[in-house]
């Protein structure tokens, strides 16, 4: 009986699946855009997909350890009622006419909240309101609220607003845009265009870098990616769709930023902040500069879990987190970005910046379209050149070490003596007998004196005396 009941059910969804094209099964997927992420994500690391401090829409709406928030949202939406001087039914009627599409951003979404829509809009005007608040304290004074409010004042700009901002920038933490854009329409009596809570959110998450257009984003996570990836898309469009035809298996692995720095290649800054804006040329390695401190690691996993769950989202991220792992293996490699300026460390030692960039490649996978293959390629090539391969062996093997390099530059000196000292040796020998015999010395006799003959014998002996 049950199995028969099964078949009948199959049966109808398949004909209804019959009468449903591919555009109507596209735009339903279009629909979905915040996600409750299953436990093979969430397990490696849960503090990171948790909020700590306040909930956004309904997926952690109610957890004990964030009832206390529950108190200054409904504060938040007393001030922005008080401010905007319209009523309240004005605000719900307006995100009535959108409730449906609301509730399709969450994938899924409780049974409960489907039924109960007054329980739903509810928190949709709470949680929005109250992020107004967060995102207009955080870039400039309302001046409405007590100068020791726990939140909204400088205290809790300085000691809160750091925490607001990492929950906020959960994948399961998210509040549609859509929200945003229907309670300032009414606060303001006219339509914003899309870019005008995107400002919002940036000048929030980013207040020292100029604001540029983003086009339409889904929620703030979504602002949030747009903004690290802003550069020239279209010229990076085309280049991935030519790398595409050139990838090979293993690519996309490259060596240490220690081990490239001893292949000749040299690290500098990007001109921007883009997380694409990665090249390679004449031996130089540009990367974009990033700082790392305590809420990087959940910001980066959840947005690579948007990237992983949201189809059409793109992988730039993933991309640059999977290249940097490659390049980071431990303390050196951070010691050698840090030295360059393109990783600021404000989490301590160079460990653990190494440690977090390891983790947060786990369970990754990286499309062989990616925008940096290219890059990876380049830098393999460079670095598979003779010279620059003899270069990094002998760095590798006699200068890491000052002993083993004290003992290198002992052996050329001795080597060198040795040298100099066989010269001198052989030399003298190569010299006398290369060198031609002098022509012999021809010396004239010199004419002798003449010899007096003696005199003549006579018969008698002279007499000794003459006569007279």
């Amino acid at each position: 009986m049950a199995r028969a009941n099964w078949v009948i059910e199959v049966n109808e969804k398949l004909e209804n699946v019959m009468n449903i094209d591919n555009s109507m099964e596209e735009e339903r997927w279009k629909k979905r855009a915040i996600y409750k992420l299953p436990a093979c994500v969430t397990d490696l690391n849960k503090k990171a997909y948790r909020p700590q401090a306040v909930s956004f829409g309904p997926y952690h709406h109610g957890e004990d350890h964030l009832k206390t928030m529950e108190e200054h949202k409904h504060r938040a939406l007393l001030h922005f009622l008080k401010r905007a001087n319209k009523p309240l039914q004005v605000f719900i009627e307006s995100l009535t006419d959108v409730v449906q599409i609301l509730k399709d951003y969450y994938y899924p979404l409780d049974m409960s909240w489907q039924e109960d829509t007054a329980r739903f809009l509810q928190m949709m005007i709470l949680d929005g309101c109250f992020l107004l608040e967060i995102l207009r304290i955080g870039t400039h004074t309302l001046d409405d609220y007590a100068p020791n409010d726990p939140i909204f004042s400088s205290h809790g700009k300085l000691y809160i607003m750091p925490y607001i901002m990492r929950d906020m920038l959960m994948l399961e933490n998210q509040l549609p845009l859509l929200v945003l854009d229907k309670l300032i329409a009414v606060e303001s009596g006219k339509e914003k265009d899309e870019e005008f809570v995107n400002n919002y959110i940036v000048k929030f998450c980013f207040p020292n870098d100029p604001v540029s257009s983003l086009g339409k984003c889904l929620h703030p996570l979504d602002v949030y990616r747009k903004s690290l990836l802003q550069k020239n898309v279209g010229k990076e469009k085309r280049r991935s769709r030519s790398r595409s035809r050139r990838h090979k298996e293993g690519s996309n692995i490259i060596r240490s930023a220690t081990e490239l720095n001893e292949a000749g290649i040299r690290f500098k800054k990007s001109k921007t902040r883009s997380l694409k804006d990665i090249s390679f040329k004449g031996g130089v390695l540009r990367l974009p500069v990033i700082v790392v401190d305590d809420a990087t690691e959940s910001i980066f996993l959840n947005l690579i879990a948007f990237e992983r769950f949201h189809v059409g989202a793109g992988n730039e991220v993933t991309s640059y987190v999977f290249f940097m792992d490659n390049i980071i293996d431990s303390e050196r490699d951070v010691a050698v970005l840090h030295s360059r300026g393109i990783i600021q460390n404000a989490i301590g030692s160079d460990k653990a910046v190494a440690k977090l960039f390891n983790s947060l490649s786990k369970d990754i996978t990286l499309d062989p379209n990616s925008s940096l293959d290219y890059v990876h390629k380049k830098v393999n090539a460079y670095c598979k050149k003779a010279w620059n391969e003899w270069r990094a062996n002998l760095i590798h093997t006699y200068f890491r070490n000052p002993w083993a390099m004290l003992s290198l530059i002992a052996a050329i000196f001795l080597f060198a003596l040795t040298i100099v000292q066989t010269v001198y040796t052989i030399y003298p020998y190569y010299h006398n007998n290369e060198s031609p015999s002098p022509p012999p010395i021809v010396v004239s006799p010199t004419p002798s004196p003449p010899v007096p003959s003696p005199p003549p014998l006579s018969s008698k002996p002279p007499s000794p005396h003459p006569r007279h």
